[in-house]
């Protein structure tokens, strides 16, 4: 079906802007200051999302809070990817009902993909009635005038209308304070995985403008970010729907190229279409980390075709193989999805064998988790959740004594980190990354962080690094 990339005016979003300062107004005009806690779920790119959301809430005049009790608006920015995050969504709405008891003019929005799923929304619609606004990820850019609509109107305002989505450029952002900062590049996702909601709730593919990503990138090293990922629901598709004639590994190299001391991420990469020039680039750009999170899900050809991921076991690991010979020190992590539908015994054993073989520094594992209106969804199976649980079993083993061999090769070698945080805990109270993303516990003052340090790494564990920081 044809698709039309669809852009949002900067007439409209400055009308959102100027909604926000009435907003503002109104509140100054009473005196008052409302604070609104943002609860984010789910990967990246909602979090990417819930700054624009306090981004606008803040130029409404909004403070912000932690504590619900406190807020005088909750907003719920959801995932839709396994079934285990919705319940923890509809929990914690349900644990709002105290909240609106003590303070009846509080205002509860739902938002995000969880809510662009119709059984979901018609689910809060009918069971929640605590909540005011519901809106899916394509209605953000106009957050102010569904809120407006709530004030005014004095009514529940539901906002999820089928779309392929758009592009919005000017949303006021505001980010954490810190050192890292995420960098949304695209929206939307094409590859309609039989297993993934994310088409049918984000939308389309939509590559905003690399004059617009390169801008935003130039701002954030002046504000003094140090770690940039740039992101995307598959960032190796990046510019097909330009006039221009620009793709990701080229993207990659403008933002590499922009003047600062920095480290730049991405993600996600879909393995179908990580190319050779991506690998050479990333090989050749001195700020980009050498770490490539290459989701698999399966290891064996059946499944992954079942799965729709458009390449084979054979393919992946060429691949795997390409992009070590271009960076040899490459740190390589993935996803994999446990019980597909009709996953047998055999074709699990495939799974193992590839990670034997590739040996991830890290992976993301998880039992697959059925998601209503998709494909797999329909697919027959068999086997039984135990049945799951004994094969997640068995890879997570796998790959923990694999993390540990790996963690375990960096003791006694020196590398470059960025320390990011200081959690306090312990006499290792700094953590920092590793160019290749590895999390480092160091020792030391918390005014170093922000700082990159060159550290001799003296332990490790499954999960992480011990260092100790030197002079060069």
């Amino acid at each position: 079906m044809a698709y039309k990339r669809t852009e949002i005016t900067p007439g409209e979003i400055e009308r959102q802007r100027d909604i926000c300062a009435r907003i503002r107004e109104t509140y100054l005009a009473r005196g008052i200051r409302p604070l609104a806690m943002v609860d984010t779920f789910g990967c990246q790119q909602n979090e990417a999302d819930s700054e624009k959301l306090r981004g606008y809430l803040a130029e409404m005049g909004f403070g912000f809070t932690d504590d619900s009790a406190r807020a005088d608006f909750v907003i719920l920015n959801t995932c839709a990817v396994r079934e285990h995050a919705e319940q923890r969504v509809l929990g914690n709405v349900g644990a709002l009902t105290h909240t609106k008891a003590a303070n009846p003019d509080q205002i509860i929005a739902v938002c995000g993909c969880m809510v662009q799923q119709k059984h979901m929304a018609e689910k809060l619609k009918r069971s929640y009635p605590i909540v005011d606004l519901v809106f899916g990820p394509h209605e953000l850019w106009r957050f102010p005038e569904l809120y407006q609509d709530v004030l005014t109107r004095h009514r529940r305002v539901f906002a999820i209308d089928p779309s392929d989505g758009a592009v919005a450029e000017g949303i006021p952002l505001q980010r954490d304070k810190g050192v890292k900062a995420w960098l949304s590049i695209m929206y939307g996702c094409n590859n309609f995985c039989t297993y993934c909601i994310v088409p049918y709730v984000r939308g389309r593919e939509r590559s905003r403008k690399p004059e617009d990503v390169v801008a935003e990138a130039k701002a954030l090293i002046a504000a003094g970010y140090k770690d940039i990922t740039l992101l995307g629901q598959n960032v190796n598709s990046y510019g097909k729907d330009l006039a221009e004639p620009v793709d990701f590994a080229d993207l990659l190299r403008m933002v590499n190229d922009l003047e600062g001391d920095f480290v730049l991420r991405f993600m996600t990469s879909h393995p179908k279409d990580a190319t050779e020039k991506l690998f050479r680039t990333m090989a050749e750009c001195e700020k980009c980390a050498h770490h490539l999170h290459l989701p698999v899900q399966s290891g064996n050809s059946r499944i992954l075709k079942a799965m729709n991921r458009s390449y084979t076991r054979e393919k992946y690991l060429a691949q795997v193989a390409l992009a070590r010979q271009y960076m040899p020190d490459l740190v390589l992590t993935t996803d994999i999805i446990v019980g597909f539908p009709g996953e047998t015994d055999e074709e699990f054993n495939d799974t193992l064998t590839l990670v034997d073989e590739v040996r991830y520094d890290a992976m993301f594992t998880f039992i697959y988790s059925k998601r209503v209106g998709t494909p797999a969804a329909s697919m027959p199976d068999p086997y039984s959740r135990a049945d799951k649980q004994v094969h997640f079993d068995k890879l997570v083993e796998l790959s923990n004594t694999i993390s540990a061999e790996k963690h375990a090769a960096y003791e006694g070698t020196r590398q470059r980190v960025l320390i990011d945080g200081a959690d306090g805990r312990g006499e290792w109270k700094l953590t920092a990354r590793t160019k290749g993303g590895r999390l480092v516990h160091l020792q030391g003052d918390e005014g170093l962080v922000g700082q990159f340090v060159y550290v001799d790494i003296t332990g490790s564990n499954t999960w992480s690094l011990y260092g100790e920081i030197t002079t060069g």
